[in-house]
This record gives C-alpha cells, structure tokens and sequence, in this order.
C-alpha cells in the first residue's frame, strides 16, 4: 500500500496521511518524532529506543513533509531532525480510529465460539508440526484465534509434553513442578486428582499473573468416562452481556478473591476481576474457579445480591450443553488452552481401567512472539 497524500495540520503539530486505498490517518508531530526509525533513535540491531521522552524538544513541530508513495520523509522543527517512515509500516501503527462502541470488545484475530466448533476443531500431528514451519505456524494461529488446539502423535511417555512447550517458548514452572500428574490420588492436595467431574474453569486464578497457556497430555485413558471439555470464556461473557448487560457490568467491576492453601508452606492469594477489561474496554482474559474462590470482600454490601445473581448467570452459561466441546483424548493426545480465556473441564470417571494425564503450563507471549517470527519470515503462513 502507497502513500497519497500528506497534508500538515494544526499548524505543523500534526499531519494527516492519505493512502492509495483512500485510508486516512492523522498522526502528531511528537508521536512521530518519538517513534522516528533511523540509527540515532532505534538501534539497529534489536529496534529498542536509544533516546528518552525529554531527549526531544516538547513543542516539536513538522517543519517539512514529503512522500514518494513508498514512505514519508519528516523534517522535524526546531530540531532540523529528519526522519523516514515506510507506507505500510505507518499504516500499521495508525491510531487514529473510532473508539469501540462497546466494553468487551476484541480485535481481528480473535474468533469466539460455542459447540460449533466441534466440526471442525483445530488439531495437526506433532510430528508435521515439528519438521514444517508452516504446520506450526498455522497451529499457534489456531491456539491465538481460538485459545485452544489439539496436538496427536506425542510419545507416550512421561513429560513428554515438555516438548511442545519447548516448539514455541518455555515451561512456567510451578509449585506443581515442571509438569504434574493428572491422576486419582489418596488424600489429594488437589481436586484434580480424583476421578470427580470438574466444573469448566480456569487454571491457577489464585497467581498473580495465572499462566496464561495449559498443555494437557494423555498418557493412559482406558476408564469408563473422563471425557475433556472446553469452553469459550469469551463467548460466555459475550452471552452475559447481550442477556443481562447488568451482569457483564458487576463482573468487570469488581474483583473477586482466588486462594490456594492445599500444600504445606503454600498461600497463593489473589484479587482480580472475573471479568478482565483493559481501560479501552478491550475484553483481555477471564478468571473462572470455584473451587478457588475465596470470601468475595470487596464487593459493597448493597451489591453482592446482584454479584450473586451475575456470578450464577455467568455459571448457568458456562454450563449449556451449547457453550462446550467435548472430546475423549487417546494416549499421544494432547491440547493446550489459553488459560486467560477458555476454560476447561472433564467428566467423572469410573475407578476401572486408569485415566493418565499431565499437565505443564507456559506462557502466551513466548507462543506470540513464535508466531510472529514466523509470519515475518513465512508470510504466506499468516492469517
């Protein structure tokens, strides 16, 4: 895409931008002085900034603008700084748009879903996922798009789910250690491991930050029931805020309290709304566990009926049998959840025949970031 027209406005503190699609961005003198890309500002080998806020004069205006149509040259007052900024990569970086209408919103490459999906859940084997880029590429765009993925062909072998982890980014280690069973137990220090049915939830609400991404292997599976579940946490809120924009509103509102003291020498504690919005009103993650809710205190008295009443809407959801996918993982199976949004769940399970999994959790931005390498290098890899 090329660059049309440029135009300084209000009196060279800014300029409005017209491309050769008839896309127009107005962008401030200041905003791009700071973001200039030549040597003396970025370094070139790694793009971090080599100058500070104060390193530039506060009344800094555009004393020229040109553009050949592949980029815009900069001529910056009182500096006589020049700078050059390629078309696409100003398109990109334009933040001249409408405010979203609505809290709860998400950008493009996010797509929620209900059982739907369970025609065509996104899954590749782990052997073609290891050996061609452009399988794992399109895998990790999966897991971004939808916040869950299934793998087959793991060896069926114990931490062997380390290795998929280690495909896009590290292991986040745990007070469960590297990776933990899931698996009946005596006495256990987690309900994990029983053979209960588990409401759908989200992982560890009680760090602070959670992991943001949970793998879960299938070593042994020949027990009667046990199937897994997801469920979008995404589309549930979305569906509480269309029925009850009330309910949506409390969640986000207010925070709820998370701990977890089934270890010795352990305490995790933590105080985060259900429903997670950035100051935007950019819908960014979902806490969701029972099991881990500690005493709601910071709710006002007069407003805890009605977080109540949001709360169980928000459960009453997550339970419709059209919220869910389910699937039964056979030994080599495993799949990986954003764990800031889809929860997870399983059925109960007999004690005949043995139910064996592991579970390891790590972290989104190792997986973005692998992603992005890879669409920058494999461009017809991306979405």
């Amino acid at each position: 895409m090329e660059i049309a027209s440029v135009t300084r406005i209000e009196e060279a503190r800014a300029l409005s931008v017209t491309w050769t699609d008839g896309r127009t961005a107005r962008f401030h003198a200041i905003w791009l002085r700071d973001n200039a890309l030549d040597p003396q500002t970025r370094a070139a080998n790694n793009g971090q900034r080599l100058i500070t806020v104060l390193d530039y004069p506060e009344d800094t205006a555009i004393e020229t603008a040109s553009t050949d149509g592949q980029s815009l040259s900069v001529c910056f007052s009182p500096e006589g700084k020049e700078a050059s900024f390629p078309a696409d990569w100003l398109a990109q970086q334009a933040y001249d748009c409408p405010v979203p209408p609505t809290r709860g919103w998400t950008g493009e490459a996010i797509t929620r879903w209900n059982s739907v999906l369970s025609n065509s859940i996104p899954s590749t084997d782990f052997t073609a996922v290891r050996t061609d880029p452009r399988t794992l590429a399109g895998w990790l765009s999966a897991v971004r798009r939808y916040g869950f993925a299934v793998m087959t062909g793991l060896r069926k072998e114990s931490g062997a789910l380390l290795e998929v982890a280690e495909l896009f980014g590290y292991v986040r280690e745990t007070n469960y250690g590297r990776w933990f069973e899931v698996r009946s137990e005596v006495n256990p220090v987690n309900l994990a491991y029983t053979g209960l049915g588990l409401q759908a939830h989200t992982d560890n609400p009680y760090r602070d930050p959670v992991p943001t991404l949970q793998l879960l292997a299938c070593l042994e599976n020949s027990a009667d029931g046990g199937d897994s579940m997801v469920v979008d946490g995404f589309k549930a809120v979305e569906t509480l805020q269309q029925e009850t924009p009330d309910h949506f509103d409390l969640l986000a509102r207010y925070a709820a309290r998370f701990e977890y003291a089934g270890s010795d020498g352990i305490r995790l504690r933590s105080k985060r709304p259900m429903i997670d919005l950035g100051p935007d009103g950019e819908l960014r993650g979902v806490r969701f566990n029972n099991r881990s809710a500690a005493p709601f205190t910071d709710i006002p008295y007069d407003d805890m009926p009605k977080y109540y009443a949001a709360y169980r809407h928000l459960a009453e959801i997550i339970e419709r049998p059209e919220s869910e996918i389910s699937f039964k993982m056979a030994p080599g199976d495993l799949f990986i959840v954003d764990n800031t949004r889809v929860l997870h769940a399983r059925k109960g399970f007999s004690g005949a025949g043995s139910r064996w999994l592991q579970g390891c959790y790590a972290d989104k931005d190792g997986l973005l970031s692998t992603l992005a390498a890879l669409e920058e290098t494999l461009p017809e890899a991306a979405e």
